[in-house]
């Protein structure tokens, strides 16, 4: 599938849904990016979540979204249930600009919903010549260390700073050794995963990667204590406090999960899934081209680095993904056939062309 033919799909489904068309467009974008980035955990599988949590009367269609509190450089964003994207997307553009104006801006989002990947709001601030940093929590399906039980989700961080001559640095990671939705992936095409990823619910580390649909858990980024599982855990820990925290969103185990089959907690502190995002311009700190080049200078330096003897050379941050949205661009989009299936059966019951 072309890149433009898929925009086009998801703008005229979610339109179909009830979005408006700004806000069908904004949601497109994300998920199409995810795919032309070789993200498809966080692609076009994500619309049949997504549709099932608007039937479910999860999702608003029809959000005021709106600033609750701000100051000269922070915000604090309500996303009135819509979906994440439509949140995310005005958040990040409102960092931008108090970054504008103050050098940096910071805003907090609660009462949201899965929003994407973290690096399309991140990446964002890019030509505006700033860094972009964007996180969020998630369904609570990691296991701290010495844990059994799920407190934590997949917590994923991006972080985009821009360059003069090189390709912009872009980290967009999930904290924690696997998402949930590459273990989905897996899942469909039937295959095992490697040891250290997932464990049971006992506690034993398994290679199902449908055990967390058993009472299983993902592991912390490390997988256990001597490989510093615990480093792992506090750096989702901290994503998920900046993530609610700041913003009064629901926190850890409280997080509503983000598929239409599981009913979120009762009484759980705090408002919806909640983000965070920042934007740091580049001339509040020293000239914008000196900024640039010290990071060409930095990427160079790296890129120059000793490969081992199994790999012909190091990659920065962003290569995997920019080589792969290169790829896309000429190929189009690969779409795995079970996902497309049940997106064909979503168009034909949302009357939508595919």
């Amino acid at each position: 599938m072309k890149i433009q033919e898929a925009l086009s799909f998801v703008e005229r489904l979610f339109v179909a849904a009830g979005c408006s068309s700004n806000h069908a467009k904004i949601v497109a974008d994300v998920l199409v990016a995810a795919e032309t980035r070789g993200i498809p955990s966080h692609g076009l599988m994500r619309i049949i979540d997504y549709l099932g949590m608007l039937e479910a009367g999860k999702i608003n269609v029809n959000p005021n979204v709106k600033i609750i509190h701000e100051t000269v450089s922070t915000a604090v964003v309500d996303g009135d249930s819509c979906f994440g994207m439509i949140a995310g997307t005005m958040a990040m553009e409102l960092a931008i600009e108090k970054a504008k104006k103050a050098g940096t801006g910071w805003v907090a989002v609660r009462n949201s919903n899965h929003y994407g990947i973290a690096g399309y709001y991140a990446m964002m601030a890019l030509k505006f010549d700033m860094t972009g940093i964007s996180m969020t929590h998630a369904n609570p399906l990691i296991a701290p260390t010495f844990s059994v039980s799920r407190m934590l989700g997949t917590n994923p961080i991006a972080v985009a700073m821009p360059t003069k001559n090189q390709p912009p640095f872009i980290a967009d990671f999930a904290t924690t050794p696997v998402a949930r939705g590459k273990l989905a992936i897996k899942e469909q095409r039937g295959e095992k995963i490697v040891s250290g990823l997932v464990q049971d619910s006992e506690g034993n580390q398994s290679c199902d990667p449908s055990i967390i649909t058993r009472g299983g858990a993902i592991l912390p980024l490390g997988s256990d204590y001597e490989h510093g599982s615990h480093k792992g855990y506090c750096m989702t820990a901290i994503v998920d406090l900046f993530s609610s925290i700041f913003s009064g969103a629901s926190f850890g185990p409280f997080v509503p999960p983000q598929v239409p089959y599981l009913k979120p907690k009762e009484n759980a502190p705090g408002k919806g899934m909640g983000h965070f995002f920042g934007a740091i311009s580049c001339d509040a700190f020293q000239p914008v081209d000196e900024f640039k080049g010290n990071m060409d200078l930095w990427i160079e330096t790296f890129r120059a680095s000793i490969p081992t003897k199994n790999f012909e050379k190091v990659l920065i941050p962003g290569d995997p993904e920019r080589l792969f949205e290169e790829k896309t661009k000429r190929e189009g989009i690969t779409i795995i056939p079970e996902i497309e299936k049940n997106i064909k059966e979503i168009a034909v019951k949302y009357r939508v062309d595919y």
